[in-house]
């Protein structure tokens, strides 16, 4: 059994989103991404929510937010959701963790709202009440909306996102259940790589008879970072047939994303080229190019392409004006983004290991030589990430005043919908010089309704697509490198207007509805959690975030249980920062406020009576407790460090705030640990921000830690407060002078791929997803007589909805899609069981057998009673069968006669198989890997080695290969078995080969 439910993406009007279910025997349901779109609404994961007590295993596809978007969320608000097993590549775990901190770092909505729910009890209309009679006008119910839940901070991401357990390609894993699901019973995985971005992923699920291919975004085409699609087996691999893994599943499961659209010609290459001249042509009137791309998958792809093209002009024609122009890459961790990019060559492209590898040559040979003369080849020596031109923009104020410098830029920016990020804050500059460029890289096919509701359903991004769909103004010519006309649209002077989201500080009664939020939590999570276990959510105790309890043994008793009062469920949220009174501090005011000496715990119980000391528990793992490395240091080098320390702030005058490029020679020191920890500097480089620690040992944490860390004067958000806020939208509104131009590079497959691929794939059944419901529809008819003309069918309608199973469900929608298969229950006749062969292949056992079926038989209970009984049963049965003779007979026979409807297999008589014994085959069942063959054959006392690409040459005379549709294929030279004598016993030979071989499967016949 297997049944499919989509839950975001298909054929709605927005196809960003991405999730789904699959469910497959025995109550087994695995998820498939977790995605979200720009608007962040609850209510689009209501039906996730329901799945959750019930999910087996969690799948990962992609590191963008269309398939990852609501993976924190989740982890917070749903509680068994961090307990289910979640498996991912590498790449996927890390760029998605830099994804999701620059989201958070930037959309507010992506906080989510405080639930309606929690401020709907008496207690909190009661407090909404005494503060309106207080305050005199306040708004509870118009307030409460807009009240914003908590972040989560930089540190708490990266833990949600160490629960992903990671994977390879290629490599079969079974995977664990949750401690709710029911046995996988060797379901297994496997993951490939899809393309689109670093670390995309195609799943090939197993289980029982089905075999289930995800392939969600993915891109067969190879680009400069991303290597292209493992169905004809990996980068660079060629072919006509598909891997035998990924090939005749029971099920595919496709995006329909571009199902209705052709890819231009040319290429990568010549999209490149495109996207160069777009560029010209703005940089040469002294305009600025705004490019909003995502912040750490396909943002890769640009910046490679950019700053090769920046390298080329620097090498090249002194006149190109990318030499003249700057490039810029703007978001909150993009330096962690690159910083991770370096670690994961091996997950790209051939072409970026091949860079790597001619780069570290000629740094070795610049160090023989001395290493003089080395940067005077700008190109030479350079890694594929190490950047010469392209500057990294974490911090707003920094933007700002990139936006008001004069000269032609380049300026990437997250994100590409350009509703929160660097990007909107970016447009607004740009939009105002007819000379500029916003530069789409991805398009927004969104449908509205109604043009007039645009601007409160759409974003940013979609509204601008849908001008440069509607061209009302007019479209510029710009004549690209190899003739070709580009256009760029006219946005005539047009007003954009929307509806900004912006962070501000609650009001008194705001305040207290948020306390009474914290305090109807903190009960109920006191009351249903079992004493000694935590929460990631209350895993921060009492005082400072650090601790993990601050009642000792003996006072437990007289707490009664759990703390269910008011000003006790405050003192556990201290996270929220708010401006508590000192009756809600309680006893915590000894430690929160200044000149306060005396606590009176008369009459007080518990916590209450006793000093609010806590003490830090010391942090360690298995291994014992951690080391920090500064508390070893030798007395010179705190000495340097504390000269350091002591120089920087001499730089700095008592009250003055430091520029930007002011700090430490324009590099700035930035600390990497705690107090006292060391300190990494960051050295300027012609202008760039050069990390010289990406190197070091230090944890991943502590680096998160440093890049988040933001001082007084970088206050980058203007906002001046901590603690929780509330959403406040406003309208504003610009006028937008700019040209509009689109080069896809969104590095997707096109209808050309799709029909070109499903049918090699020879799906039995096949479900398009993720699309909208035009290009979905479309895909489904062409990919219905493309299948009956590969299996040969007349191409007619009829013949193609016979040959071809085809789904488009939509969101919400179960569809059946099990492996049609007949499966009847036969009995086996022990002369049958006695005469099998069983041979076993890995885990499974294997039989070929010839038998004689035959009909259900009547079975008389009492004739097999009397033939298993003792001598003592006997007379039992004497006893009933005089006693049944004054019973009426009817009866008896249904007390006695018994109709077994399962058919019988039985040996077939000595006629039938004399003749049926010449018609049967051996067969050969297995897989057998080479490396396998190799270790048997070395093991045997023959020499054996890979010689070129899946070729074991054994005994230098005799070749194995395996072809990609699994066939063994055994050459040998013909003086092989001359040699034979020669060579010696045991020799390597033809015959021996084959023989190491078919010990390797299993050879069954009929018996």
């Amino acid at each position: 059994m297997f049944t499919f439910t989509p839950l975001l993406g298909a054929q709605s009007s927005s196809s960003r989103a991405s999730s789904s279910i699959l469910e497959l025997d025995g109550g087994i349901k695995i998820l498939v991404d977790v995605g979200w779109d720009d608007t962040f609404d609850t209510r689009d994961l209501t039906e996730l929510e329901k799945h959750i007590p019930t999910l087996s295993l969690i799948l990962l596809t992609h590191a963008t937010s269309a398939h990852i978007g609501a993976f924190v969320h989740c982890c917070r608000t749903f509680p068994l959701f961090s307990q289910i097993p979640i498996y991912a590549t590498s790449p996927v775990i890390a760029l998605g963790r830099t994804s999701l901190q620059d989201l958070y770092a930037s959309a507010p909505l992506a906080a989510t709202f405080l639930p309606n729910a929690s401020v709907s009890e008496p207690g909190a209309a009661a407090a909404a009440s005494a503060v309106s009679s207080e305050e005199g006008t306040i708004k509870a119910a118009g307030s409460t909306g807009r009240i914003l839940l908590q972040p989560p901070t930089t540190e708490e991401i990266a833990r949600y996102f160490s629960l992903i357990q990671p994977l390879k390609y290629s490599q079969p894993h079974q995977p664990s259940p949750s401690p709710f699901s029911p046995p996988l019973d060797g379901l297994t995985l496997t993951a490939y790589n899809a393309g689109h971005t670093v670390g995309g992923t195609i799943w090939h699920i197993q289980h029982g008879m089905e075999s289930i291919v995800y392939a969600m975004d993915w891109n067969q085409a190879r680009e400069g970072v991303v290597a292209g699609a493992a169905w004809f087996g990996g980068s660079g691999a060629s072919g006509t047939e598909v891997i035998e893994s990924l090939r005749k599943p029971t099920a595919l499961i496709c995006s329909s994303k571009g199902g209705d659209k052709f890819a231009p010609s040319g290429g990568r290459k010549k999209r490149d080229e495109h996207l160069l001249d777009m560029i010209r042509s703005s940089l040469a009137k002294g305009g600025t190019v705004l490019i909003p791309t995502d912040t750490s998958a396909r943002v890769l792809e640009l910046v490679y392409s950019l700053e090769h093209a920046w390298r080329d002009a620097a090498a090249g024609e002194k006149d190109d004006v990318l030499s003249g122009a700057g490039l810029y890459l703007a978001g909150r961790k993009v330096n962690t983004t690159l910083r991770l990019a370096r670690s994961m060559l091996e997950w790209m492209d051939e072409n970026i290991v091949r860079e790597f590898e001619a780069a570290e040559g000629a740094d070795a040979a610049g160090q023989r030589a001395g290493g003089q003369g080395q940067d005077k080849n700008s190109g030479k020596g350079v890694g594929p990430f190490t950047f010469k031109h392209l500057k990294t923009v974490e911090r707003k104020k920094r933007l700002e005043k990139l936006l008001t410098d004069q000269g032609p830029k380049v300026i990437l920016a997250s994100d590409t919908s350009l509703a929160w990020g660097f990007s909107k804050e970016s447009l607004r500059r740009v939009a105002e010089g007819p000379n500029n460029l916003l530069l789409l890289t991805e398009s927004f096919r969104t449908k509205v309704p109604d043009v007039q509701e645009a601007h409160n359903m759409m974003s940013i991004g979609s509204i601008i697509w849908q001008w440069y769909e509607e061209r009302r103004d007019g479209v510029a010519l710009e004549k690209a490198s190899d003739g070709e006309l580009l256009e760029q649209v006219h946005s005539g002077g047009r007003e954009l207007t929307w509806t900004d989201v912006q962070r501000a500080p609650l009001d008194v009664g705001e305040q207290l509805l948020y306390q009474q939020y914290l305090a109807t939590k903190r009960q109920l999570q006191d009351t249903s959690q079992p004493r000694g276990q935590e929460t990631l959510e209350t895993a921060a105790d009492a005082l400072d975030d650090r601790s993990s309890s601050t009642s000792s043994e003996d006072s437990d008793s007289e707490q009664q249980g759990r703390v269910l009062n008011f000003s006790a469920a405050l003192a556990h949220s201290n996270r929220s920062k708010l401006a508590l009174t000192d009756e809600d501090l309680g006893i915590n005011v000894l430690l929160r406020r200044k000149n306060v000496y005396d606590y009176d715990v008369r009459g007080k119980k518990g916590r209450e009576r006793m000093f609010p000391y806590v003490t830090s528990r010391k942090k360690g793992d298995e291994y014992g407790e951690f080391i920090r490395p500064e508390e070893y240091l030798r007395a010179e080098e705190r000495e340097e460090i504390d000269m350091q320390q002591r120089r920087s702030e001499a730089q700095t005058k008592l009250g003055q705030k430091r520029r930007w490029d002011e700090a430490a020679g324009s590099g700035g020191l930035r600390l990497s640990g705690g107090a006292g920890g060391r300190k990494r500097q960051q050295v300027s480089k012609d202008g760039q921000r050069v990390d010289s620690g990406a190197g070091d040992d230090l944890s991943l944490a502590s680096d998160e830690a440093a890049d988040g860390a933001v001082s007084s004067e970088d206050e980058v958000d203007g906002q001046a407060f901590e603690g929780p806020a509330k959403a406040v939208y406003k309208k504003e509104s610009f006028t937008i002078n700019a040209r509009i131009a689109f080069i896809d590079c969104m590095g997707l497959h096109d209808k050309r791929s799709l029909e070109m691929l499903i049918p090699l794939i020879q799906p039995q059944k096949l479900i398009l997803v993720g699309g909208m419901k035009e290009e979905t529809s479309t895909l489904a008819a062409e990919c219905k007589k493309l299948l009956a003309a590969k299996a040969g069918i007349d191409v007619s309608a009829a013949a193609a909805e016979a040959a071809a199973i085809i789904f488009t469900p939509v969101n919400g929608e179960q569809i059946d899609a099990s492996v049609d298969t007949n499966a009847w229950m036969v009995k086996l006749s022990n002369n049958l069981v006695r005469r099998l062969n069983w041979q076993h292949v890995r885990s499974l056992g294997v039989v070929a057998l010839t038998a004689q079926l035959r009909g259900p038989e009547i079975v008389n209970e009492d004739e097999n009673a009397d033939a298993d009984a003792s001598g003592k049963k006997m007379k039992l049965v004497k006893d009933e069968t005089a006693s049944s003779a004054i019973t009426p007979t009817t009866n008896h026979a249904k007390s006695t006669d018994k109709l077994d409807a399962v058919p019988l297999l039985d040996t077939l008589p000595a006629s039938m198989a004399a003749g049926t014994r010449s018609v049967t085959r051996p067969l050969h069942v297995g897989d057998l890997r080479l490396a396998d063959l190799r270790k048997l054959m070395q093991a045997a006392g023959h020499t054996a080695e890979f010689r070129g690409e899946g070729t074991l040459l054994i005994d230098k005379s005799v070749a194995v290969r395996k072809s990609g549709t699994g066939k063994i294929e055994v050459e040998a030279s013909a003086q092989s078995s001359a040699n034979r004598a020669a060579q010696g016993r045991g020799a390597g030979s033809f015959l021996a080969v084959k023989r190491k071989i078919y010990e390797g499967l299993a050879v069954v016949a009929g018996n």
